[in-house]
């Protein structure tokens, strides 16, 4: 065996796992798009053919190891294949967030020094190009959809097809090229480059081995049995390292077939027409999928409401102990077969989880209602617990141990253990990041030199051996009584309410809790015209009394619960109040996966923060928004606090 063979028949980089599915499974489907409402599809040994022409096309322009290329776009298959394309010849990827504005993406592309962006339109392509001047290394911008580009004349924008034709070529006059340079790669390599959300600061660059990836993955697949015949749906961002694992490396590792949506708005209408077996969402995804059912439900006539309300109460009694093989009476046994023909089957195949073998959430805690309503008709919904430096998985709930108040145990190769003092959650496993790029003084404060990674959450492990998060160790304070202050805690709990959308705690150093609330504007929405009232904006609808009732209620519900654990009893919210506009990511409040930055949003509501604390019932406000169409306009408004009921902490029975 030459030298060259034997480096490919490693299987160390995805590379070499590509040209190995194209030799063993060559007309299995790999890649799937819906496009103008036709599935198309792309085998495995057409992947191959696809990426060694994008690859050699790129070494035609003097491509060389180790450089940086972005990818910028929605879930594409010609995307997913410029990654593999891209570490073909040794270089590195760099996903970057398709709805970042062109600041944001300045950022990731001067710091990662990236030479080319292959990106998927116009859209992406604009954004790209307002910041070239400041990105000094970008010498090639690369576009897959040609729609809108005629007329642009930049020497330095080439269509991907193009650059395809000129592989072609390259690959012609140099035949062996293409599989010296997949040999040429270790497992050692630095494979990908994601970058953080930057819930603290600016994103940081999280490096990571094709052993880190790859080791991880098959662990995952051994664990969850992921095998060839699956079929997952792509449509979380590629920059996202769950969308990295799930959609890239599990499938690369066990050969099974990724699909790509139409666009973000079809995601549930090619969800039912594909019926995956696999799905991965985080909670606000499910909240949003049953909010949607229960909107139409409260639609339907009355016959099916009561059809409804009465098999879920049967699903509720029965579904979760027949989801885990439980004993179960045969009557309930019998209703529940009957609620499955007329509610269950029929719900899931709506919601496109007809072939569903196992659904995960993460990322946040979901509420129990929500977490038990899935697994109640039959979708085996688990939790999993992990980081972008982790590769992903820390923990996963085991298919017979699922508890949703934990976030299961460790993956395969995966240690865990707790900080006596701080109580921070650390790992170890094959998954630990390489590092941050081009910033080593944080790499050595969160990865020891012994291999451990801080999580930044406070959390513990049960006696079953389940790991428990309970806040991000920084965020967890107290009240000036004592009383600890978990504000993720709070949070997660409130937006259980499906008429709260987001919600910002505040009480570390204070007397009380309070809260910013942001409605959930398609809830509420509904539950105004089922009313008959009438509204003309989010500001609007959010300052209604009615609504403030509403919200109020759903907070006392979670004050109740809270008053049930003696350790968070004092932290119930006592003040509230519904902000005039939804935070964003565009103005800086959330990152781009949803997670409050926390700072900007003290500083910048500073004032209502003190209002919360003060006697005051009204605060007038005058705010600049932009509108989604891009429009700058003044919101004026004067908003409304108001108190609740705070209740007496009571003994859980044993």
């Amino acid at each position: 065996m030459t030298d060259r063979q034997d480096s490919l028949s490693s299987l160390d980089t995805f590379p070499k796992l590509l040209l190995d599915h194209g030799i063993n499974r060559p007309n299995r489907v790999a890649l799937r798009e819906k496009d103008l409402g036709i599935w198309l599809t792309w085998d495995w040994s057409q992947v191959v053919e696809n990426v060694r022409s994008l690859a050699c096309g790129l070494a035609s322009f003097g491509f060389e190891r180790e450089d940086k290329v972005a990818i910028v776009g929605d879930n594409r298959p010609e995307l997913y294949m410029a990654m593999m394309a891209i570490q073909s010849l040794g270089g590195i990827p760099v996903p970057v967030y398709q709805d970042s504005v062109a600041e944001e993406m300045q950022y990731v592309l001067e710091h990662a020094e990236v030479k080319f962006a292959i990106v998927e339109n116009q859209e992406q392509a604009d954004k790209v190009l307002s910041v070239q001047d400041r990105c000094p290394n970008l010498t090639s911008i690369i576009y897959n959809d040609p729609r809108g580009m005629r007329h642009y004349r930049q020497s330095d924008l080439f269509a991907y097809k193009e650059v395809q034709a000129r592989g072609h070529q390259f690959d012609k006059n140099n035949p062996d090229y293409f599989l010296d340079e997949i040999a040429k790669g270790k497992g050692a390599d630095v494979g990908v480059m994601l970058y953080t959300s930057g819930t603290t600061g600016r994103p940081k660059g999280v490096m990571l081995s094709y052993d880190n990836v790859i080791i991880t993955c098959r662990n995952a697949n051994a664990r969850e049995r992921f095998r060839d015949t699956d079929d997952v749906l792509a449509y979380l961002p590629m920059a996202w390292v769950g969308d990295h694992a799930i959609s890239y490396g599990q499938a690369l590792c066990a050969g099974y077939s990724v699909s790509c949506p139409e666009s973000s708005d079809t995601v549930m209408i090619d969800l039912r027409e594909l019926g995956p077996t696999s799905f991965f969402a985080p909670p606000r995804i499910f909240e949003n999928i049953l909010t949607n059912v229960m909107v139409r439900m409260e639609d339907a006539a009355p016959i099916k409401r009561k059809i409804f309300a009465y098999f879920m109460g049967v699903a509720k009694k029965s579904g979760t102990k027949l989801l885990e093989s439980k004993p179960v009476p045969l009557l309930d046994r019998i209703m529940y077969s009957i609620g499955k023909i007329l509610v269950f089957g029929p719900l899931r195949d709506t919601l496109g989880f007809s072939n569903i073998r196992i659904a995960y959430t993460g990322g946040e805690a979901i509420g129990p209602e929500l977490f038990e309503f899935y697994r109640s008709i039959g979708v085996n919904l688990k939790q999993l617990y992990g980081q972008t430096e982790a590769t992903v998985y820390v923990t996963i709930q085991p298919d017979d141990e699922v508890n949703v108040e934990t976030v299961g145990t460790p993956v395969p190769d995966c240690e865990i253990k707790i900080d006596e003092a701080t109580k921070e959650v650390l790992y170890r496993s094959p998954g630990v990041f390489v590092g941050y790029y081009k910033n080593e003084e944080a790499t050595r404060e969160t990865k020891t030199e012994d291999g451990w990674v801080h999580t930044g959450d406070a959390g513990y492990i049960d006696d079953d051996g389940h790991v428990r998060i309970i806040d991000r160790a920084k965020d967890v304070g107290k009240l000036n009584d004592g009383t600890m202050f978990a504000p993720k805690f709070l949070e997660n709990k409130l937006k259980f309410h499906a008429n709260i959308r987001e919600a910002v705690t505040f009480g570390d150093g204070k007397d009380y809790v309070t809260a910013f609330i942001n409605i959930d504007l398609d809830s509420m929405g509904n539950w105004a015209e089922r009313n008959n009232l009438n509204y003309g904006s989010y500001v609007d609808l959010a300052n209604r009394d009615e609504v403030y009732a509403i919200i109020k209620g759903n907070i006392e519900e979670s004050n109740r619960s809270l008053a049930a654990d003696p350790s968070l009893a004092g932290s119930q919210v006592k003040r509230f109040l519904i902000l005039h506009k939804m935070l964003d990511a565009d103005d800086g409040e959330l990152t781009r996966t949803g997670k409050i930055r926390r700072k900007i949003v003290f500083e910048r509501y500073d004032d209502l923060i003190e209002a919360l604390y003060s006697d005051k019932d009204l605060i007038p406000i005058e705010a600049k928004v932009t509108f989604e169409n891009g429009k700058e306009g003044v919101i004026k408004a004067e908003l409304k606090i108001r108190d609740t009921e705070v209740y007496s902490s009571v003994q859980k029975a044993s």
